[in-house]
This record gives C-alpha cells, structure tokens and sequence, in this order.
C-alpha cells in the first residue's frame, strides 16, 4: 500500500470472543529497496554493535530444533486439556486450576506462533519456515478448539457462583477476573449448544463471500494496460493504482483513474452480490445472538457504546468545512486553476528527498518523544540498542511493517523496510509506538490482560507520528522542509480521520438497509458510496468535482468484509491528537494520564481505559480537539505559503 508523507495506516487483528486473544499488529508501508547494512549505529549518542538491523530470534528459541521440541510438547498438552472440561464449578481451586492451565499453554502457544511467523517473513520462499508457520498457526486453532467448552461451562455456572468463587479465591478474580467478567456478560448472547455448533458450523459457509471477492479482484479481475506521457506502459493491477494515481502530469492520473474504476465498474453487479452477501451474514448472526442490530453485534467484543461510533461520524461531518478548506489549499498547492477532480487526491503537494538513514530514525524519534517522559524514553532507548528489529528489506522477506508483541515472556519484534524516505522514518517511529505500549504493559499487566484492544493499541503509535510531526516541524531547517512536514501531516488526517470515517458511515448505512427490509445491489451500493464521497468531498458545494464512474470505487476496499473495525482507525487518531495536545500544554499529570493508558494493556474494556484517562469518547471535545490541529496546520501553511 503506497503511503503519503505522514501517512501510516494500519490493522490490528481483531480480538476472537471468547476464544484465543492475541496480539498482532500489522502496518501497511512502502515496500523498498536493499540499503547497505553492517555499519554500527549510533544511539543516543553512543555506539551500539547491536544494531546491524537484523533481529535476534534465539531470544525466543536457540534454533529450529529447540521450536521443535517445544511445540511437540504444547502440542500434547494441548490435547490434554480437554480433561479440565466439568471440572470449574467444584470449587474456587479447581476453576482457578483450569483458568492458570490454559493461561499457561496459551502463552507458550502463542510463542511458538511468533518465532514460526518472524521467521517466515525473514524468507517467504524458504519451505521450512512456511511449514513451520502453518503448524503455528494450526497450533493455535486446536487450542481454540480444545478450550471451546470453556465460555459455555462458565455461563452454566452462572454469575452469583463466579462471584463467590472469586471471593474464596482472590488470585481467581485478580489475575482471571476480567475474562471471567467478559464471558459472563455474553449470556444473553449465547445460544443452546445445539445452536452454538450449528453456528459454528456456518462460519466456512460464512466466510466465502470475502474469499470470493479476493479471488475476483486479485486474481481474475481484468486489468488494462495503457501508455503514459512519458511512454511508460502500465497494466493498471492494484499495486500499479497506488503507485500512479499519483504522478504529476493531471492528464495521465486522470487515465489512471478512468482506466482502473472501469475495469471494476464492469463487475459491479458481482462484486454487489459478493458485499450484499457479507453483510446480509453479519446482519444475520447479529439477530439469532440477539443483539439490537449488526453494529452493536460488532461492538461488543470492546463492550464499546455504540454512541462512540456515532459521534464520530456526526463529528466528522460537522468538520467538513474545514476538510474542504484543505481541499482548496490542495487545489491551489497544485496549481490546478480549473476544477479539482477526485483524480488530484493523491499527488503530494510538497516534495522532498531528504534522506532519514536508521541511525538518524532512531535519533530523531528519541528527541521528538522527550515529552513522554523518562520512563518511556528508556524503555525506547532499551528496545533501539536491542537485536529487536529486521529492518531492511531483503530477498524474499515480507513487505510492509509491523510490531508482533505476542511473546509475553520475551519482548516485542518489530518488522520494517526501512529505506530512508521520510514515510520510514514516520513508520519507525510509529511501530515503536506498539514496541513502547507492550513493553509497558507486560511491565504492569500479567498475560491474562496484556492484550489490549485496537481501539488502545493504534492512540500511542499515531500519538508517536504527531510528536513526530510536531518536532519536525519545529525543527526544520528551510520553508521548504517545514511545508513538506506540514502537508504530510495534514495528508495523514485527510487519510485517516475523514477517509476512514466516510468508510465508516458506508458500512452503518449499507448494513442498516438490509436490517430495514431493502435490498442490496451492485447499482445501490455504488448510489450511496457516490452520495458519500460527493458530499465529504463538497462536490455540491464547488470543492471538488466527484466523477460518477470513480464511485465504484466501494468494490476495490477489502476493509468492508471485516466488520466495523476501520472506525477505530479515526478514533485512535482523535485520542492521539487529544493526548498529544494535553502532554504538550500539560504537565506530569497529563503525561501520566496517557502512561496509564498504555499501563492498562488489557486490563479494562477500551472506552472505560480511555475515561479513566480523562477522554470520553462519547463527547464531541475529543474529534473538535483533532479539527483544531487541523486547522492550526492549515494557518500555518497559508502563512508559509503567503511568504
């Protein structure tokens, strides 16, 4: 996924409810080219041998044959534990017994899934490493498997009992009591065994739609290829569309657009059915669990309100002035002195080839998240002198970049393919953003809350960027770096609090129409997509010129058949911009605030961690305190700008 300047945009692995809890956090970035390695870096001022930019994985298992032995050994006592089923209402000991049993195994478990999963994306194309990962990952599904009865036993027993158990037990309820807590609310959710396996049951039948679609769009899908003004021939595939919709010349991305959007556009009706399917699977599921209506089905893994979501969307909304004052500013950036099109969303309206080599990443990150305090720093600082990261790119290694902090007992792993653009240097520092998060909360949180939801997870690494983004901005040398920096930053916004949310509000209305009785289409979906981006883009109002072929643009989002998560992509920016604002103007209080949150792990539902750090997100403050730094950016790029 090609990013602008600023631009990170992220998933997180949705948490399964009640099964295995891990956490997984996968970032989208450029894919380089190999970078010279092997030179000490420099951190913190000193020399550090530890930095060749290759991870050390025998932290985690000496060798391949260590792994071996171990998950022949998870494996078995993966299938005994089977036996602990009837076995938790006895009494406070024996559920305390099972509870730890699990817990332990779990966490073995998932270590074993992270050395398969790092060492397969170190080489893709090594057979052993994917046959390795495919037994991880096996591993992990007959666990969920062989603890399936666990959810069903627990409501069985019942509340009043847990309570009295946990009472009788403390450790039961301090270490175990929050997921005991998060099973028990599902009662009203949870079906008769006969149904639950019938249910269970569907979820292959359930899943075919997205898997239809991906077969279409990436493999069958018929894409053209054209010829660009400067002779370049392309066949416009999806990598090619990131990569041209945002050349300079207007004439070749507007072919780019027309070229690309009809070969969807003749699949339309398809691809219609294929969402139509999906969601009429997540309407279904939503009503036989008895939940009010799909969005409250999806919410209540966080146990979110609703009223969050919501007010997102009416806040974005509301802020629409200000994003078409930045659609204006981009018009004039890019000197287009007819109508700006939906084609001229993409090109940068700055350039610049300074370069941000690992040394000076790891540099720049340190100085620009000062205002986090000590603590954090030195966490940060641990982690960069440590053989925690592969981060170039190399032959058959994965792309993109993520941080994997599933192995508790050991530290977070971060892959990146670093290749000394600013978008590396914006993404280093954000999946050190996750490094920093888990490390505070393994700190702090025993395993059985250390998996902290992605409504957390996503605030302190976009918090990271902002920081960044802010020091940056403050530091540059020149008007042109400094402008460069500011429209990354208000490009990251475009991208991720009103993009996103327009994708999120797609999904409430396309769900709501089938929960009201109507029918979907290929024709209706591009119909409401088409209202949504006229009206976020003010295509009514002059801003910008929305062309009605580009509005199946819907079909090419694979985001849509998994749930309602992408809200959290806007919200966690909202939290970000509200904590950086608070440190920045506050004091230790307000610093701590935020530590707290990170502390928690995944100790509390999400919405409750973020109120007790002082931000309800079920208020408008917390979206009009992200327009505000939109707005400020934008004053200061018209300032600059005017010089």
């Amino acid at each position: 996924m090609n990013q602008q300047p600023g631009m990170t945009q992220e998933s997180v692995r949705p948490r399964p409810w009640p099964g295995l809890a891990a956490i997984m956090v996968i970032a989208a970035a450029l894919i380089a080219m190999p970078v010279e390695q092997g030179a000490a870096e420099e951190v913190n001022g000193e020399e550090s041998q530890n930095a060749p930019g290759e991870w050390d994985l025998s932290d985690l298992y000496a060798l391949p044959e260590n792994w071996q032995a171990e998950y022949e050994a998870i494996s078995n006592e993966v299938a005994g534990l089977e036996d602990l089923k009837g076995t938790l209402g006895r009494d406070a000991g024996s559920m305390l017994a099972a509870f730890d049993r699990i817990s332990g195994v779990k966490k073995a478990a998932l270590r074993l899934a992270v050395y398969a999963s790092l060492k397969f994306d170190e080489n893709r194309g090594d057979g052993p490493n994917g046959e390795r990962k495919d037994l991880g990952e096996a591993l992990l599904v007959r666990l969920d498997s062989a603890t399936s009865w666990l959810a069903p036993e627990i409501l069985a027993i019942g509340p009043q009992q847990v309570q009295v158990f946990e009472a009788n037990e403390p450790k039961l309820a301090q270490i175990h009591g929050f997921a005991l807590d998060n099973i028990l609310r599902g009662k009203p959710h949870t079906l008769g065994d006969e149904a639950e396996a019938v249910l269970a049951g569907a979820g292959d039948v359930l899943r075919q739609p997205v898997n239809v679609r991906d077969i279409l769009a990436d493999a069958e899908l018929p894409f053209k290829t054209v010829k660009l003004s400067d002779g370049t021939e392309v066949t416009l595939d999806q990598a090619n569309y990131s990569k041209y919709r945002q050349v300079a010349n207007r004439d070749d991305r507007k072919l780019v657009f027309d070229t690309f959007w009809g070969a969807w556009a003749g699949f339309q009706k398809t691809l219609g059915a294929e969402l139509a399917a999906e969601i009429t699977g997540n309407v279904y599921q939503a009503r036989i669990r008895r939940f009010p209506n799909a969005l409250a089905a999806a919410l209540f893994t966080d146990n979110m309100p609703e009223s969050v979501y919501r007010q997102l969307v009416a806040q974005v909304n509301a802020a629409l002035p200000s994003f078409h004052r930045y659609l204006r500013l981009r018009r004039q950036l890019l000197g287009i002195t007819d109508e700006l099109h939906y084609y001229d969303i993409y090109p940068s309206m700055f350039a610049s080839d300074r370069k941000y080599p690992l040394a000076e990443s790891r540099r720049i990150t340190l100085e620009a998240l000062k205002p986090l305090g000590r603590e954090y720093r030195d966490l940060l600082a641990g982690g960069l002198e440590s053989s925690w990261m592969h981060a170039y790119p190399q032959d058959g290694k994965a792309s993109g970049a993520y941080m994997n902090g599933s192995a508790y007992d050991v530290h977070p792993y971060l892959l990146l393919n670093h290749n000394d653009d600013f978008s590396s240097l914006s993404t280093f520092a954000h999946e050190w953003g996750h490094a920093v998060h888990t490390l505070l909360t393994t700190k702090n949180q025993p395993f059985e809350k250390s998996d902290y939801s992605t409504f957390t997870a996503e605030t302190g690494s976009i918090m990271n960027e902002m920081l960044l983004q802010d020091y940056l901005i403050r530091t540059a040398k020149s008007r042109e770096d400094r402008l460069f920096f500011i429209g990354g930053a208000l490009e990251d916004m475009r991208a991720t609090f009103f993009r996103q949310t327009m994708f999120a509000e797609f999904q409430l209305q396309v769900h709501e129409v089938l929960e009201r009785g109507e029918a979907l289409s290929g024709d209706r979906l591009t119909q409401m997509y088409c209202d949504l981006l006229k009206h976020y883009h003010g295509h009514d109002q002059g801003v910008m010129t929305v062309d009605e072929p580009y509005c199946v643009e819907w079909a090419f989002i694979p985001h849509f058949y998994y749930g309602f998560y992408v809200y959290q992509y806007a919200t966690s920016m909202v939290g970000a911009a509200y904590f950086t604002d608070q440190i920045v103007n506050g004091g230790k209080k307000e610093r701590e605030n935020f530590l707290n949150l990170l502390r928690a792990g995944g100790s509390d539902y999400p919405y409750e961690l973020y109120r007790k750090a002082g931000l309800d997100m079920t208020q408008p403050e917390p979206y009009q305190a992200l327009v505000r730094r939109f707005d400020r950016l934008m004053d200061e790029l018209e300032k600059l700008v005017d010089q």
